[in-house]
């Protein structure tokens, strides 16, 4: 789990990204904020949509690691035993890292967006893109056209 930067009306905003130990993308979120609150925001929606992980790979990142333990006090709350290893670990999440590149290939030659509607807007389709190639929505070998002419029609 990580997070980049993209301008919009020339302010940084926050895109909060999980990959999992394959470098297929968990999810994303673009957030205005780079805080405790944006960052649970982040962890409930990913775990929502994907299940509890056994362990989170962050760099030194105090919101991030608040947040994690914030959703690991909800689970003691709720009366479930297994809670999220957190591992800050600062060079084990070259993987995210690397995965960033490709986001920022596409976005850095824009200049910025104009509003965060479109800024988010844009980054769901360059992220359903990315999962498209790297063969996360098919387990058909159906090529990413196809694949993206399906979700788009």
């Amino acid at each position: 789990m990580d997070e980049t930067y993209i301008k919009v009306k020339g302010e940084w905003v926050y895109l909060y990204r999980a990959v999992d130990k394959f470098g297929d993308t968990v999810d994303f979120m673009l957030s205005e904020h780079r805080d405790e609150a944006a960052a649970t925001a982040f962890f409930k929606h990913a775990i929502g949509a994907n299940g509890f992980p056994q362990k989170v790979v962050m760099d030194k990142s105090g919101a991030n690691y608040v947040g994690l333990n914030n959703i690991n006090f909800l689970l003691m709350l709720a009366g479930l035993i297994s809670f999220v290893e957190i591992l800050q670990i600062k060079y084990l999440n070259n993987l995210i890292e690397q995965d960033h590149r490709f986001i920022k290939k596409i976005t850095n030659p824009m200049m910025g967006f104009k509003t965060f509607h479109s800024a988010k807007a844009t980054i769901d389709g360059i992220e359903t893109a990315h999962m498209i190639r790297k063969g996360q929505l098919s387990d058909e070998n159906i090529p990413a056209y196809k694949q993206f002419m399906a979700l788009a029609g």
